[in-house]
């Protein structure tokens, strides 16, 4: 894809959909055979370490994942570019992600009940493209249209200019400034936590 000056070349042309038993399949072809990143299958936060760790070999992690779609709970957002999925983000209570409520860092600052984004995946060849950006619109509008108040998540500020693929999972926090959300806690200067109040 020819990439252009726009910060969002791609503003207007993704479409938006909760991770459902319908579009699994489009969700695994995104994934790949790694499961985004060493066969994570986005379960880092919903898992103990040792649970984690295990899932890794054999596609436990993938089933548990495919466990959590079936029964209906709500994981996350994909987005669609021309009838494919191009990137995903986990999108969900707080409370479903076992390592953000045992997190020293990014423990709550209050009783609000909020729905956390923890993390992203974008194919690589979309990357750079302000994909980031629109998914956070989606799932913004999404949490309107569900009546969810609060959005919250944990991004970095990068400390050096330039910042591997494979560190920017957790979201850029430029990418988040953009979408409207403000810091609200920064305990850790680097992973500011932040949120978007819908209402």
């Amino acid at each position: 894809m020819e990439r252009t000056h726009n910060m969002n070349p791609l503003e207007g042309q993704l479409s938006f959909e909760p991770l459902s038993i319908e579009n699994w399949n489009s969700f695994v072809h995104l994934f790949g055979k790694n499961g985004a990143c060493g066969n994570c299958w986005c379960m880092y936060y919903r898992l103990t370490k040792s649970e984690f760790t295990e899932g890794k070999y054999e596609d436990r992690n993938k089933e548990a994942m495919k466990e959590l779609v079936w029964s209906g709970k709500p994981t996350g957002i994909l987005a669609f570019y021309e009838g494919e999925a191009i990137a995903w983000a986990a999108f969900a209570p707080r409370k479903d992600f076992d390592k953000l409520e045992k997190s020293r860092v990014h423990k709550r600052i209050d009783n609000q009940e909020t729905w956390s984004v923890p993390c992203f995946f974008v194919h690589k060849n979309f990357r750079k493209l302000g994909v980031s950006v629109e998914l956070l619109k989606g799932i913004i509008n999404i949490a309107r249209q569900k009546g969810i108040a609060i959005i919250e998540a944990y991004p970095t500020i990068p400390t050096t200019e330039k910042l591997p693929d494979s560190f920017a999972w957790i979201g850029l926090y430029k990418s988040f400034e953009r979408a409207g959300f403000i810091i609200v806690d920064q305990t850790s200067k680097n992973r500011p936590m932040v949120r978007y109040f819908t209402r």
